[in-house]
């Protein structure tokens, strides 16, 4: 999972990504970087680092960074490894292209061999370099110079046919002798991508809206599935919109990924996730668990926390401090310094939980290591009952879209049985709580009705995955699970 953003206007627009990357930082955090096109599209210029944001691209890297368009990019990677030579975004110099996208594409392997025979080597193990590739490629196969809108577009029709996967894409390049910046998503619209414009002429795209809200770009539109924008200053964006497939989009950046005050296909974040807990509240309510306080695990499960308490009529209290400088626990190397670390990054309040019946909500348990050290915390605090309510349905299936769900046999959901009441039981005990209680499907969609991919949860994945597809991803993180860069989106 990643974040992307870019932006074209009348000046400089480096200072802007880089502030604009800061309101994205939750997207990722293994690396961060800007690069921006000369007016004339004659001079591109990139600076890229490992880390977040303003530890990766300090004041010097932003003066040297010039150009009326650019494209920022923080990265968490599902595919690849947390260096360098896999950071966004990424320049091709025929014809002289900036690119850089928020998914996973799948077929990798396979594009990396069909490039290779046309005598294109990548560079990287970062999935958007053959995306790029593929695209410069059809741009320098209609002429060798002077593109125009209906060459990006034809361009684009070989991403689409070639590029299989989750992307949402954003480019830099001269198109009909003039800057554009180019905003491109998958066929199912996995993805998500905003379009906003300010007064001043200049227009935004990204991952999110609060990209747009730190810069005051106003909300202009968001892109549908397959569908192209072209962006330039002062004039109104020209779209071309491709042979679209069923609009899919993830219901993961509303349970999780996303941050609660962004505004995804239409909806408040925030707003999904209370409905979300008001759905879970009633589904405890009907196994008849009696609770005395309702705590969240910080920082994601607060509005799902905030609306169970309020359907149970019990206190919403924060029994859970973050402290938001500690590293990650799941890179430390035994179990006991990551006991230690996980105390470092969460420490319970224990005049909150001793003696009491305490209801924890999550968003989602994915491998569960994490989530029964922080029950063993809370226990640990004095709690006389703890119980365990997420507010998403059972992880069963790997995400292969762009978020980092491990593999098959990783899954903490897939060790019990698939009945639902019965995987609730036997989890509970293994976790060593009173009762866990999911959200189911049922309730997940009565909170977020409409066309979604929800593929982790139920299966139905929205794009055929080849058996090589599949196999490929699956070696690439059982690799990093074997590295001491590896990533985890949860515990």
């Amino acid at each position: 999972m990643c974040g992307f953003v870019g932006i074209i206007g009348p000046t400089d627009v480096a200072p802007g990504l880089h502030i604009a990357l800061q309101a994205l930082q939750h997207r990722g955090q293994d690396s961060a970087g800007i690069a921006t096109m000369a007016a004339d599209g004659a001079r591109f210029f990139m600076r890229r680092g490992l880390g977040k944001v303003t530890r990766a691209l300090d004041a010097e890297d932003l003066r040297a960074l010039e150009g009326p368009v650019g494209i920022g990019h923080v990265r968490y990677p599902t595919i690849g490894r947390g260096v360098l030579a896999d950071a966004q975004p990424f320049f091709y110099r025929q014809p002289g292209v900036l690119m850089a996208h928020n998914g996973n594409v799948t077929n990798y392997d396979e594009l990396s061999e069909s490039l290779a025979a046309r005598s294109i080597h990548l560079l990287s193990r970062c999935d958007v370099e053959p995306a790029m590739c593929e695209f410069a490629d059809a741009l320098m196969e209609r002429r060798k110079s002077g593109h125009t809108i209906d060459d990006a577009l034809e361009a684009l029709r070989a991403v689409r046919a070639r590029v299989r996967g989750s992307y949402s894409i954003v480019a830099a390049l001269m198109l009909d002798g003039e800057p554009t910046l180019v905003v491109f998503r998958d066929p199912n619209g996995i993805r998500p991508v905003t379009v906003g414009r300010r007064e001043d002429g200049a227009w935004i795209a990204a991952s999110e809206s609060v990209a747009l809200d730190a810069l005051d770009f106003e909300h202009y539109e968001e892109p549908q599935p397959d569908t192209a924008f072209f962006l330039r200053p002062g004039r109104e964006p020209i779209r071309h919109r491709l042979d679209a497939k069923a609009p899919a989009p993830c219901v993961f950046e509303f349970i999780y990924f996303a941050r609660p005050d962004s505004v995804i296909e239409g909806r408040s974040v925030y707003e999904v996730r209370l409905a979300m807990g008001r759905a879970l509240a009633e589904r405890i309510q009907r196994k008849g668990i009696e609770v005395d306080v309702v705590i969240p695990v910080p920082d994601t499960a607060r509005p799902a926390a905030t609306a169970v308490a309020e359907t149970l009529g019990r206190p919403l209290r924060e029994g859970l401090i973050k402290n938001r400088y500690s590293g990650r626990t799941f890179i430390m190397p035994d179990g006991l310094t990551r006991s230690a670390a996980l105390r470092l990054k969460l420490n319970p309040l224990p005049r909150e939980i001793k003696g009491r019946r305490v209801l924890l909500v999550d968003d989602s348990i994915v491998r569960g290591s994490t989530l029964g050290r922080v029950l063993a915390l809370v226990r640990d605090a004095g709690a006389s009952e703890v119980h365990l309510a997420i507010h998403s349905p059972p992880v069963r299936n790997p995400c292969f879209y762009g978020i980092d769900m491990s593999t098959e046999e990783e899954l903490f959901a897939r060790r019990f049985p698939a009945d639902l009441e019965a995987l609730e039981r036997e989890a509970a005990a293994g976790l060593g709580a009173e009762s866990l209680s999911f959200l189911d499907v049922e309730g997940m969609d009565a909170a977020y009705a409409g066309p979604r991919c929800a593929a982790c949860f139920d299966g139905a994945y929205p794009q055929v995955l080849s058996e090589r597809d599949r196999a490929g991803i699956t070696r690439d993180r059982r690799g990093d699970a074997q590295s001491s860069t590896s990533s985890g989106v949860l515990g």
